[in-house]
């Protein structure tokens, strides 16, 4: 599916097509510590399900998995499923895991109930009042949603640090001359942008909350040249498959750039923080609002 006549974007399964390969080396981790916190605010005792919904290639399923006695990661993209298969027996951690190929509406699909489910910068791609209300009703009495993303309050800066800046803003323009102007996902595209208020969708769906942590971050990163590369194509407005024919030539202009940028291909970058928000179901006995 794509944009319709009226630029209402449709979810389709080429959103991120081919960007499972880069995704563990482009992107950053999430604060060290968030396993942590959400063990302690949580009150996580190694047993109880988790269910990360938009599980990607496994980071946060995998990252929480030895605080819960089994942990089930739902992705529609078969390359997501495939790498966190792979990552997860290569971390001995195969029998305690589920990875389910299936978009976020398909559920419940029979995976039963969970203590905490968990929704990590992959929320706004859903039908939200849906898949809220639907994850609502398969969380056990007093179960807990997390809305896990990057602290974008905050602005780290690399001074004092070894090597330069990634040039993130001169890699957005260049992604803008090889596509065009208007953010590129899947088939169509987002002229507006992903959307926002989470909060009043999980509001509507039930839940109580929330309470709002952050994980701080600031740590000094090295990032390599291809490191950068694969952040670029872990993106699902710069995905591989959609340069086509050019995919190669957009490469070697990104390249390019961020030689210019590092002749020694080498960069610094700041962790960045990681915010979590998290919802309450109502107890059983109190009922649902």
């Amino acid at each position: 599916m794509a944009s319709d006549p009226e630029g209402e974007w449709e979810w389709d399964d080429t959103l991120f097509l081919g960007t499972a390969a880069y995704y563990r080396r482009g992107r950053l981790p999430y604060a060290p510590g968030l396993a942590d916190a959400l063990a302690e605010i949580l009150e996580l005792d190694g047993r109880g399900r988790l269910i990360d919904v938009g599980c990607g290639p496994g980071t946060v399923a995998l990252s929480l998995v030895d605080l819960f006695g089994e942990v089930v990661g739902v992705d529609p993209d078969s390359g997501m499923i495939a790498e966190a298969t792979r990552e997860a027996a290569e971390r001995g951690v195969s029998g305690k895991t589920r990875w389910v190929r299936a978009r976020a509406e398909e559920l419940p699909a029979g995976l039963g109930t969970f203590t905490v489910a968990a929704f990590a910068q992959s929320f706004h791609w859903m039908d939200r009042d849906l898949v809220a209300a639907t994850v609502r009703d398969m969380l056990r009495p007093g179960g807990a949603l997390v809305h896990i993303s990057d602290l974008k309050t905050e602005t780290p800066t690399v001074d004092g640090l070894p090597h330069p800046a990634v040039p993130y803003a001169a890699l957005e323009e260049l992604v803008s001359d090889h596509l065009g102007p208007v953010r590129r996902a899947g088939r169509g595209v987002l002229p507006h942008g992903t959307p926002g208020g989470e909060a009043a969708v999980f509001a509507r769906a039930g839940f109580t909350g929330p309470q709002r942590h952050v994980v701080p971050g600031g740590q000094a990163l090295e990032r390599t040249s291809d490191d950068v590369v694969a952040g670029v194509f872990s993106m699902s407005f710069s995905a591989p498959h959609l340069f086509g024919a050019r995919r190669d030539d957009f490469e070697e202009d990104v390249r390019r750039l961020l030689r210019a940028a590092s002749p020694a291909g080498l960069f610094s970058v700041r962790q960045p923080g990681t915010e979590t928000f998290v919802w309450r179901t109502v107890p059983a006995a109190v009922g649902r609002p």
